[in-house]
């Protein structure tokens, strides 16, 4: 991901620091997206292709998605604190705080699936792993086109994310439903691992629904 020029940008020479400190901000967030996009087909990878040598880099990633996180938020509090912004500037620092607070969650979510996967590993893969990868692949496509609509800020791509996202809960529900209805013995335990699995892809989806929604705020001023 790179910066586009059509991210919003500071003329008035006397605003010139305020300008570069913006665009610093807003090279971190997509750092950090691209850490979080990462971090989601590294849990992928580890529990579909049942690959336990990608927990531990993914944990790592988290820790550095974590203090990306911290050192955005406090650089976007500085620059409210110290550069008087307007009211259109507030809308864009103010809205990015929110939307790497979604890509802090996601990443997650991503580590949790990454434990979930070492759990599941002793027992034999069941059928309805297929759909639950499935749902994987869904949130994984919808974490790139919001980050596709954040990188052009493209409030309509930002705003197709929530199309995918009743997709997504589509396959929830129909996953929870098979979950549910399982009964075989000694599947207590990868059951309950799979519900978490899916509770985490939803709420994955949901988080890439928030980024789209935050995106066309930031070029629209709408809600």
């Amino acid at each position: 991901m790179f910066i586009q020029s059509s991210w919003p940008k500071v003329t008035k020479p006397i605003r010139s620091q305020f300008e570069r400190q913006v665009q610093t901000i807003q090279k971190d967030v997509l750092r950090m997206g691209t850490l979080v996009e990462q971090s989601c087909r590294l849990a992928h990878t580890a529990l579909f292709s049942r690959n336990l040598s990608v927990v531990d880099p993914l944990s790592k990633q988290d820790k550095e998605i974590d203090r990306l996180y911290k050192h955005i938020e406090v650089q976007c509090l500085q620059l409210i604190a110290l550069q008087s912004p307007v009211a259109s500037d507030l809308r864009l620092i103010g809205t990015l705080m929110q939307l790497v607070r979604d890509l802090e969650r996601i990443g997650d979510y991503a580590e949790d699936i990454g434990e979930v996967a070492v759990k599941l590993f002793p027992y034999p893969v069941a059928t309805y792993m297929s759909e639950i990868e499935r749902m994987s692949t869904l949130c994984q496509d919808m974490l790139a086109l919001s980050l596709s609509a954040l990188t052009e800020l493209d409030a309509e791509v930002g705003l197709q994310v929530k199309v995918e996202d009743d997709t997504v809960d589509d396959c929830y529900d129909r996953l929870y439903t098979i979950l549910a209805s399982q009964s075989a013995p000694n599947t207590t335990e990868p059951l309950l691992l799979s519900m978490l699995v899916i509770r985490s892809l939803e709420r994955m989806a949901d988080h890439a629904t928030n980024i789209g929604q935050r995106v066309a705020f930031i070029v629209t001023g709408q809600r």
